[in-house]
């Protein structure tokens, strides 16, 4: 309601009006303001069409309304008022003019964060009126037609005009204009001064409490770019703009505290605020969520948790997560165990360009799950990725070719992209060299196959190790040397290859051209057995049995021996044939 001496100024002139509605909108009286505003409104004053315009907007004494609000600015538009040209402009960019009546809650230009939706911009519109706003000296919407003219569709977009803005705007002191000033520079840096000159500018938007600006601060303190390298310089800019509701703001500050980049570790605020980037839209922090509850350490583990966490960054495109996501579904932690599921996210991995998923795919695809399509679409992939220079897909091809997977099997061609890829990658230095050995695909030639397999064993390949120990033991494809076969079982034995395990004990048990250790033979034996390796059991059982390295135990000789028979080890029959009748009697008696 309009007071005695609001009625008196109102009737004297339409500016008078507009002068007492800005002293009461100051004052905090927005309803008795909005009456005065609509009253010069309506006499025709464009900066009385501007309040009114954005009062609506605002929910300024006045029910919220974006049609309205745009309405009236457009009438101030019209008759040049540039700052609800700007205004103007601004809704046009984010698709809110005349849409919805949904509060814009706060300042318009540039507050909208990463992830926040909008919708459909008319970047024509907005050019149009940006233009007259900063053509008619408004700091502000100069930075805000370089925005457009930098992040407008081809059309629109002109990178050169928008610098020429941006830098007239912040000639004008304006932080938006510092901000994209600093954009532009960042564009074309290349050298160290460039990347200062940007960070002078960003600093200046930055000082302003421009979310974004801080953002880029703390990235640059981090990488040493243009700002002396400092990671608490870097933490603390990101907890400003992560105060600021930045998203990859949120997820820098969250990684800083879970991993005490640059202040101190605290893993539990850290990932609260990982979480809250996630939870916005970010799939790198959602990963880094998942790996938090998957790895455990101040949290416990929590599979499930995890397995939340992988599957939002998954779905947004994260390859890694989703290849963490499959391998939870091929173990069954936290999720049940499903290999068919976990197939379907090693693809999604792989297709991502995540190496390793395509090697667990190639995996699980030969241990036999999976269907028919999906060894099809995987081979598919592979092949996509092979032509295109990719030499762990050029190996899993070429495994894919030899096992017959998603693919007639072709060991002639799985030998070419097996040689291929050899020349960078060991498991396919192990896979071509036994091709080679074998004669599958190609002329045999064992001397060349052992080379491959030899150079894939100098990597620390396990299977490899173990190959050559065996070409070395029998002389196949050079000069047989059981001390070589002893020293490569034993090393692959020892980071828990089960067959290189027997092995050992096989050679160190008798009847090689190395000491006979029948007590360390037992040893390794049973390290194997209890690995359950069948023909082990069946050596153990018979050591015990005999007496051979130890005491004899025919208790245990006969457990182990009735497992090796059980597993289809008919030779073990014959061993518990031989027990000695008292000890037979003894272990009925028990």
């Amino acid at each position: 309601m309009l007071t005695l001496i609001d009625r008196i100024v109102s009737a004297g002139s339409p500016a008078a009006a507009l002068k007492r509605g800005i002293q009461l909108d100051e004052a905090g009286q927005q309803h008795r303001a909005f009456a005065l505003f609509s009253r010069a409104a309506r006499a025709g004053l464009p900066e009385a069409q501007f309040w009114v315009g954005r009062a609506y907007l605002k929910g300024a004494g006045v029910p919220v309304s974006r049609r309205d609000g745009a309405a009236w600015l457009e009438r101030a538009s019209q008759a040049g008022w540039v700052e609800a040209q700007t205004l103007l402009a601004t809704l046009y960019l984010y698709g809110l003019a005349g849409k919805g009546t949904k509060s814009l809650g706060g300042p318009i230009l540039f507050a909208r964060q990463p992830g926040q939706s909008a919708d459909d911009p008319d970047f024509p519109e907005a050019l149009k009126w940006a233009r007259r706003g900063a053509e008619g000296g408004s700091a502000e919407a100069q930075a805000l037609l370089g925005y457009i003219l930098t992040s407008g569709p081809d059309g629109i977009r002109d990178l050169t005009e928008a610098d020429r803005w941006y830098e007239r705007s912040a000639a004008a002191d304006c932080p938006q204009g510092y901000l994209g000033r600093g954009l532009s520079l960042l564009r074309s840096a290349t050298t160290y001064e460039g990347h200062a000159a940007a960070a002078q500018a960003l600093r200046k938007a930055g000082d302003a409490g421009l979310p974004t600006a801080l953002y880029l601060l703390g990235v640059m303190h981090e990488r040493g770019a243009g700002l002396p390298a400092s990671l608490e310089d870097a933490a603390r800019y990101y907890k400003q703009s992560a105060e600021k509701n930045v998203r990859s703001g949120q997820a820098r500050w969250g990684l800083a505290l879970l991993e005490g980049r640059g202040v101190p570790r605290n893993t539990i605020e850290g990932e609260s605020w990982l979480r809250r980037a996630a939870n916005a839209g970010d799939r790198e922090a959602a990963a880094l969520v998942g790996d938090i509850y998957a790895r455990g350490g101040d949290l416990p583990p929590n599979y499930a948790e995890a397995a939340i966490w992988y599957n939002r960054a998954a779905e947004a495109g994260h390859a890694a997560a989703a290849r963490a996501l499959g391998l939870l579904f091929l173990t069954g932690a936290g999720v049940h165990r499903d290999p068919e599921e976990a197939g379907r996210w090693f693809r999604r991995a792989a297709e991502g360009g995540d190496r390793q998923a395509q090697a667990d795919l190639a995996n699980l695809l030969l241990s036999g799950n999976g269907s028919e399509q999906d060894g099809r679409r995987t081979r598919e992939l592979f092949e996509q990725a092979a032509g295109s220079g990719d030499l762990v897909a050029a190996f899993n091809l070429g495994v894919c070719l030899a096992e017959g997977v998603g693919v007639e099997r072709d060991d002639r061609r799985a030998v070419l992209w097996l040689r291929r890829a050899a020349d960078g990658v060991v498991n396919a230095q192990y896979w071509y060299g036994r091709m080679l050995t074998e004669g599958r695909g190609i002329e045999a030639d064992p001397v060349e196959g052992r080379l491959w397999i030899a150079r894939a064993a100098s990597s620390g390949m396990l299977d490899a190790e173990v190959a050559l120990g065996e070409m070395s033991l029998n002389g196949v494809g050079g000069e047989r040397n059981h001390e070589d076969s002893l020293r490569l079982f034993r090393k692959a034995a020892e980071k828990g290859h089960v067959g290189a395990m027997f092995a050992v004990g096989a050679m160190l048990g008798g009847g090689h051209d190395v000491p006979e250790n029948r007590e360390e033979a037992r040893k390794w034996y049973r390290m194997a057995a209890e690995k359950g390796h069948t023909h082990a059991q069946m050596m153990l059982g018979r050591f015990l049995a005999r007496g051979l390295g130890g005491l004899p135990e025919p208790r245990e000789a006969r457990i182990w021996l009735e497992r090796a028979r059980a597993a289809g080890v008919d030779e073990a029959q014959i061993d518990l044939d031989g027990l000695a009748p008292e000890a037979l009697t003894a272990i009925t008696n028990r």
